[in-house]
């Protein structure tokens, strides 16, 4: 009875620790295998004409980052009073070996205006390192060392990462080389303000500063990312960081190796994320695609008959599920390639060819914030919007046929972005555009819709073109 015990304990002990070790993985065979081919970079700026008596700190003496910045990253000369006008900056980062003969790859901002770069391994070997292109715009550079027979590591494939799944990333934090971190994956395909090239990877990974360009690799040892951005409010690590996805990274070293710069694609367009209320007056079912608010005149999308209101569905034969889907798409084909595309227009799904341009990123056009202004003593319609027609001068000087000037916005209107000052070039009820033209038109198409149906309309603020949707009267977000 005795012997039957122990053995049934000492099942448990191993059925425990079996779970244990399902629960937490082993890194120590993915850190042995692949840290080689992890690199430090530190880089030397020479900073000339600097004013006396700056600090060469990019925060306060009594910022708790300022300490991290003296110890790690050191300033010479110091700064104070009597420094001279010249002195050197030095900051550190990581990258990654992806061919033996000394190609590697890291961050743009790890080595944009230095004046010299180094590279260490783990093996203590030290190498001057010279660029062989930068890409700013998704923060991806690659430099080479001359070396050979270099360890390397082996690619795997972003788009087969599932959120939750564990991941690792080497670097080297605040100069400490070859730290290994861990985490999981948070999500996947982040749009970051300013950044609409990129679907990010975010990771609770902790990544602080030198991490930047290091590898973020998963369980099967394969690097699945760059590790580029954290958010912190603080300089410090707090638990989100970002990554480049690597099938993004050798897209971009694959021109950079070639040509020393990156080609992108593209083909004139503003676009705006379709809401569900914008996809309702589009008479789409699902808001899904990029819809058009403006075409660059004589651009590439003109000549294929993209019109502003049309709604990119695809493009290449893949389906544009957001906005931020069109502009990596259109970056990605290279200039002068004819292509494919769905467009929705007036209710119907009608295809269209395009020929690819070259330079100039994709628009997303983004709302500016609301400015309240005095209320005018004019007559509001329906929507709580007082508007009057465009005097001739004002359509020349605007370039505009037609359009409403608004006046004063109320009642629904107050409730949307729309401002006086607007200028409002057509209205979209059941997937059909209506340009503009008369204030008593436009009055019509009022009546003539629905009062508990929301209302797009097309607006011209400034340079730039977007859709406003107005909801009707009790239709409040939470009600």
């Amino acid at each position: 009875m005795k012997h039957l015990f122990a053995v049934c304990f000492f099942s448990l002990i191993s059925f425990v620790a079996q779970a244990q070790g399902r629960l937490l993985p082993d890194f120590t065979d993915l850190v042995d295998k692949q840290g080689p081919a992890v690199v430090n970079i530190s880089t030397t700026q020479v900073i000339r004409n600097a004013a006396r008596g700056a600090t060469p700190f990019p925060f306060d003496d009594d910022d708790a980052m300022a300490e991290l910045f003296r110890r790690f990253m050191p300033q010479h000369p110091p700064s104070g009073q009597g420094a001279p006008r010249e002195f050197e900056s030095r900051s550190l980062g990581s990258g990654f070996i992806v061919s033996a003969d000394g190609y590697i790859l890291t961050n743009a901002h790890v080595v944009d205006s230095a004046d010299e770069i180094a590279v260490k391994l783990t093996d203590k070997r030290e190498f001057k390192a010279r660029v062989i292109g930068a890409d700013k715009r998704t923060d991806v550079a690659l430099i080479k060392i001359d070396a050979s027979g270099l360890p390397t590591v082996r690619l795997g494939d972003p788009n087969a990462l599932r959120v939750g799944e564990w991941v690792v990333a080497i670097g080297s934090p605040f100069g400490f080389e070859n730290s290994v971190t861990a985490g999981i994956v948070s999500a996947k395909g982040r749009s970051l303000p300013q950044e609409n090239l990129v679907p990010f990877i975010q990771t609770d990974v902790a990544i602080n500063p030198g991490n930047s360009g290091g590898p973020l690799f998963n369980m099967r040892g394969e690097v699945v990312g760059i590790n580029s951005q954290i958010y912190s409010r603080s300089g410090g690590f707090m638990g989100i960081s970002f990554a480049i996805p690597i099938d993004v990274a050798m897209e971009v070293q694959t021109q950079l190796k070639a040509t020393g710069k990156v080609s992108r694609g593209r083909i004139g367009v503003v676009i705006q994320e379709l809401t569900k209320d914008l996809a309702d007056s589009f008479g789409l079912a699902k808001a899904q695609g990029a819809a058009v608010n403006s075409v660059e005149r004589g651009g590439p999308a003109d000549k294929a008959g993209i019109e502003a209101g049309d709604v990119i569905l695809k493009f290449d034969g893949r389906p544009v599920l957001s906005s931020g889907d069109l502009p990596r798409m259109v970056s990605g084909v290279r200039p002068g390639t004819r292509v494919p595309l769905v467009i929705w227009r007036k209710g119907i799904a009608r295809e269209l060819t395009v020929l690819v341009g070259e330079s100039q990123d994709e628009r997303v056009a983004t709302r500016a914030s609301r400015n309240k202004a005095a209320p005018s003593e004019g007559a509001t319609n329906r929507l709580g919007l007082a508007v009057s027609e465009l005097t001739l001068e004002q359509r020349r000087e605007l370039k505009l046929n037609g359009g409403l000037l608004v006046e004063d916005v109320r009642g629904s209107g107050a409730r949307s972005d729309l401002r006086p000052g607007d200028v409002l070039l057509a209205v979209i009820t059941r997937g059909v555009v209506t340009e503009l033209k008369s204030v008593e038109q436009f009055n019509k198409l009022l009546a003539q819709t629905d009062r508990s149906a929301s209302v797009s309309l097309l607006v011209r603020r400034g340079d730039m073109q977007t859709f406003i949707n107005i909801k009707p009267p009790g239709e409040r977000k939470g009600e």
